[in-house]
């Protein structure tokens, strides 16, 4: 361990302001080696057998930032105040009555009492003006009930608890679906949550074909609608679990309902979109679930009552004689590291508390993880690569198939040694596509071993735990900027400022002072958003789960051109798509002038 494993300053108020243990208001963790021992005694703990020798590995690879554990792992672990060590949820479906969106507001709150970011999908709640038949007046729609939620974050946050973090996603054939797009075009409307659109293939097509699109909701919710003259399309709707009559409400042309999504996103930065015929066609566990929705941060799509358990390997940690002409990556120790930590992330699905019995009975039933990279750009710039270059592409590629297969091989072992997940169905489970496209021992070790987990990766946006780690550059996002500021939320309230670096450029000049850095050296300015776009399309074959990723856009990108992202993300089978060009109610990621300031750079971190 290097006797100084800060070398910033705000690595070292991330770690003392969100992970070091406090008891009372003092200070449990002297150092943070004491909270890298705190957690791995307790993840060890889970163990029958060897606890000590687990103990010594997982503490292994979390020493100088190897392997980042999700946020919660590491503030709640070992702990005595009662936490959840899942950093999200997806909260059950939404009941379409007051008796049941109360139920639900609470399971929400008490979700994230406990430090869990929460997702729902609200397309099972009425459209606005429809008839209200136990109490005879007129539904209110999805976004007034969504106000309700935004108002008990609020509330929430206010008391103390972390900052809070949601999702709201809404089908593209709602009736409502309009008032959904333009919901946060008002500055503090809905500010603590992140919208997205549920795309379909079908929607797709129409939009193609230019055809009509048909808005509508399932017709035993309708009341009165044997009175209409409406027509009737069998759909299954969110919830359920087959198809059943709808109701159509409203026709829209499906070109103009896509053109007032994009243009929303354009000038607002949402709602972004998932194709959730990809992620439901790309699931693992289709055979048994459907999902409608994501965490808050969109890298986990899940269904209802489902959970995030996130860890994220830290590339910079593995490269080999960087900026040289020999630099290299070591893909046989980050294989190394990757196996300790698939069996470190499953024993905290042991370890950990519940807010709910149902979340603990899902993330028992899949045991679903969520194995990840951070500082992808600043490890392709000590490996001399250009961002854009398919050389970069290549190698992130390769690196990210070494993380997915050894992971898959692991969880093969550990099914042989502690059992499969309760959910699994051989046969089923290997007729997924993702599963068809892993190499040929795995899916024999599936057939002959079975698995310990449903999934295994995801990207999340990793932004505190990045800054952790002495300001690597987060998940698969470029480099912003090489040297800014940033604004820190204190834990008292108010904000604190710190001047930065980036962790390449730290290393660049720490090895070669005063000279100038190479072209390579390449940050978002000099980036097109389809080089982001592309360079998360190159990771997507090895993410089992989804990629947080938000592609950042110049202020004079052209429209036309912007919508066209949205189409190549679809074309490149990616499962979602969020874009953020700098307006007047979101305000920037990162100014002009170089400081960091936005809610959704606040929801990735709070989601760390």
């Amino acid at each position: 361990m290097t006797q100084t494993p800060f070398q910033t300053q705000i690595a070292r108020f991330i770690w003392d302001s969100k992970y070091r243990y406090r008891l009372h208001g003092e200070p449990v963790d002297t150092t943070i080696a004491d909270t890298w021992r705190r957690v791995a005694t307790g993840v060890a703990g889970v163990e029958s057998q060897h606890q000590d020798a687990w103990r010594r590995r997982f503490l292994k690879i979390l020493t100088d930032f190897d392997f980042l554990p999700g946020g919660r792992i590491l503030a709640g672990t070992g702990v005595a105040h009662d936490a959840t060590l899942f950093n999200c949820f997806v909260m059950g479906s939404i009941e379409d009555s007051l008796e049941g969106i109360l139920g639900a507001l609470r399971e929400g709150a008490l979700t994230m009492q406990q430090g869990g970011g929460i997702g729902y999908d609200f397309s099972t709640l009425r459209p606005y003006g429809s008839p209200a038949k136990r109490v005879g007046n007129i539904a209110s729609g999805p976004v007034s009930f969504m106000r309700i939620w935004d108002a008990m974050c609020d509330t929430l946050v206010s008391t103390g608890s972390r900052r809070g973090a949601m999702m709201a996603s809404l089908r593209c054939d709602h009736p409502d679906i309009e008032r959904f797009i333009d919901a946060k075009h008002q500055p503090g409307e809905l500010r603590h949550f992140n919208l997205s659109v549920q795309i379909s293939d079908r929607f797709i097509t129409a939009v193609d074909k230019d055809e009509e699109w048909p808005l509508l909701f399932p017709v035993k919710a309708m009341a009165d609608s044997s009175r209409t003259n409406g027509a009737i399309i069998e759909r299954a709707w969110s919830g359920r679990h087959s198809t059943e009559p709808c109701l159509v409400v409203r026709i829209v042309k499906a070109r103009e309902l896509w053109e007032r999504i994009m243009r929303a996103t354009y000038e607002y930065a949402e709602p972004g979109v998932l194709f959730i015929d990809t992620i439901n066609r790309m699931n693992n566990l289709s055979f048994r679930e459907h999902i409608s929705t994501t965490n808050p941060c969109g890298e986990i799509p899940l269904p209802p009552y489902g959970a995030c358990n996130l860890g994220s390997v830290n590339l910079c940690r593995f490269v080999k004689a960087p900026f040289s002409k020999s630099a290299s990556f070591d893909l046989a120790a980050v294989a190394q590291t990757v196996k300790v930590a698939v069996r470190f992330l499953d024993n905290v699905i042991d370890l950990s508390r519940f807010p709910l019995q149902a979340q603990q009975q899902q993330a028992q039933g899949t045991r679903r993880i969520g194995l990840g990279i951070t500082g992808l750009a600043d490890s392709l710039i000590m490996l001399g690569l250009h961002y854009a270059d398919e050389r970069a592409r290549e190698e992130a590629s390769r690196i990210m198939a070494e993380i997915c297969h050894t992971a898959y091989r692991t969880s093969i072992g550990l099914a042989k040694e502690k059992g499969v997940f309760p959910y699994f169905k051989r046969d089923s489970y290997l007729q997924s596509p993702f599963i068809h496209a892993l190499p040929d021992d795995i899916q024999q070790g599936i057939a002959e071993q079975g698995i310990r987990n449903s999934h295994l990766t995801a990207i999340a946006p990793a932004g505190t735990i990045s800054l952790l780690a002495n300001n690597v550059s987060s998940g698969v996002e470029p480099v912003y900027a090489f040297n800014y500021q940033r604004k820190i939320r204190r834990p008292e309230g108010g904000y604190q400022s710190y001047d930065l670096s980036d962790f390449a450029w730290q290393r660049w000049h720490l090895l070669h002072p005063g000279r100038p850095v190479p072209a390579y050296f390449i940050d978002a300015g000099g980036l097109t958003p389809k080089d982001q776009l592309t360079m998360q399309a190159a990771l997507q074959p090895y993410i089992d789960n989804a990629i947080a990723k938000t592609v950042n856009v110049p202020v004079d990108y052209p429209f036309e051109v912007f919508k066209s992202l949205y189409r190549l993300a679809f074309g490149m089978g990616l499962k979602g798509c969020t874009t953020f060009r700098p307006n007047p109610v979101s305000g920037m990621i990162l100014s002009a002038g170089r400081t960091m300031d936005h809610h959704c750079s606040d929801y990735a971190c709070e989601a760390d």
